[in-house]
């Protein structure tokens, strides 16, 4: 018997329907195992007639049986399989993001290409299923239309994945405070924009003698007047803008800022070489600028003053030293907030009880899953957003009392895990010092490598070093 006759019963066996059902039947099992929607095991029969009985044409654009295919059809099945491929990829492997702002300077740059892996803390199912692939919360070429419907929304699920959130990890999540969105202004979020417009009410009220009203009021007035200005636009989590910082607290810690210097369960948090910091350079003469280039330092992190003898840098320690070499300069100081009336507006957790900053900051605790903790009228600012909006209960606030869903109650259970993140270009990033906690639910996956590297800036050409060689296929850590 020749060669060729003693493989084709093994061929036979591979292309037989039933070993190609069997086959991936148990595939299909597997999946549904992982995401544990036992529902899905309804398909089975879809799979049984697409190789065995073949009843119902899936394939509907091509006939059955056809001995060639036309080239359109051989495109419409391509075209078939990548967008499922693709989708299948993005969902559950990985997917493609750019950087756009310079808060995570060092690490990140602006124009960094990245893969990010959606398998290291678990895929997380979608929660708006019924979408247009290969978008996200924006149609192409227009500025509100959205490429999603909310007919369909699915709870909360994440997949099994290789490792929990660990403190210091590069984590890609949807933004927190992005389910609400003023069209036409995006920088800063609506809630900031809202509360800037009631604290402008009350100050004018006070500037004139005017009685002066609750918080409350201010916020509601500034709530009308924003929503009767701008486009208001409504996301679900993942639809949400997608940001990228490095995770600073855990579940259970407790992180405060002193002077700009993280403390993490009151100890110094372990200093990354690429963290940065704005200071002020005080040089008697001009400072090349191409020299500060040539260090490493962005368009966005150089600042001239007028004189030219005063520069604001945004530099690492590596940096810092190096230009604390250059002749021309006497002294170099590091920049520090400074808490003032518009502080309880911009920093979270927007109460007059905490007057913090951005460099002098907390201590604030991060919920945890499963912990009770008690509520007071003084407390309730921190975790107010996570009790009616994250973990969707009836929050009211009553002569004193905190009623939750319509009980009076002065203790609360946490369902999800929190996180404070925070970039690490430490002066220019708006992190959760902002906005506040990271929900678990929030967390996308976290950045494996860069796959191109463009530099944004405008004065740099694209043949004069704008594609950035030394960092395409960085491993990030």
């Amino acid at each position: 018997m020749s060669e060729e006759l003693k493989k084709r019963p093994v061929r036979d066996f591979f292309k037989n329907k039933y070993f190609k059902f069997a086959f991936w039947a148990v595939v299909f099992i597997l999946f549904v195992l992982w995401i544990g929607s036992w529902w899905l095991l309804l398909l089975l029969p879809v799979i049984y007639d697409f190789y065995v009985s073949q009843k119902v044409n899936w394939t509907f654009w091509k006939k059955r049986n056809a001995t060639k295919k036309s080239k359109l059809v051989e495109w419409i099945d391509a075209i078939v399989f990548a967008v499922i491929a693709a989708t299948i990829i993005r969902m559950f492997i990985i997917e493609a993001y750019m950087i756009p702002t310079s808060s995570m300077e060092g690490n990140l740059l602006v124009g960094d290409y990245l893969f990010v892996s959606k398998y290291s803390y678990g895929p997380r199912m979608p929660i708006t299923p019924l979408s247009i692939p290969f978008t996200h919360h924006t149609m192409p070429g227009t500025t509100n239309k959205q490429p999603f419907s909310t007919a369909i929304e699915s709870p909360y699920k994440r997949l099994a994945g290789l490792a929990e959130i660990k403190r210091n990890d590069i984590v890609v999540f949807n933004f927190p405070t992005g389910d609400t969105v003023c069209v036409e202004q995006q920088n800063p979020d609506y809630y900031q924009i809202v509360r800037m417009q009631a604290l402008q009410m009350k100050l004018d009220d006070k500037k004139n003698g005017r009685p002066l009203q609750t918080d409350a009021s201010y916020y509601a007035t500034g709530r009308k007047f924003v929503r009767s200005r701008y486009t208001i636009a409504e996301r679900p989590i993942d639809k949400q803008e997608n940001y990228v910082k490095r995770c600073i607290g855990t579940p259970g810690d407790t992180l405060q800022v002193i002077h700009g210097n993280v403390f993490i369960n009151g100890k110094p948090e372990e200093m990354k070489d690429d963290v940065q910091y704005e200071y002020r350079v005080y040089t008697n003469k001009r400072i090349n600028k191409e020299n500060l280039r040539k260090l490493g330092l962005s368009q966005e992190d150089i600042h001239i003053q007028s004189d030219e003898t005063l520069y604001n840098l945004v530099m690492n320690l590596e940096e810092l030293e190096k230009v604390r070499a250059f002749k021309s300069v006497d002294s170099i100081v590091r920049t520090e907030s400074e808490t003032d009336q518009y502080s309880v507006s911009e920093i979270f957790p927007y109460s007059e009880h905490y007057e913090w900053n951005k460099d002098n900051y907390g201590p604030i605790w991060m919920p945890k899953a499963g912990v009770t903790i008690k509520l007071d009228t003084k407390n309730i600012a921190f975790y107010h957003r996570i009790i009616e909006s994250y973990e969707k209960n009836k929050l009211v606030i009553k002569d004193g009392k905190i009623f939750i869903n319509d009980k009076e109650t002065d203790t609360y259970t946490f369902k999800m895990n929190y996180y404070f993140m925070m970039g690490d270009n430490r002066h220019s990033s708006a992190d959760s010092r902002y906005w506040g906690y990271v929900p678990e639910d929030h967390i996308v996956g976290t950045p494996l490598m860069i796959w191109m590297a463009i530099d944004q800036d405008p004065e740099v050409g694209l043949f004069d070093g704008a594609i950035r060689f030394d960092r395409i296929l960085k491993i990030l850590r």
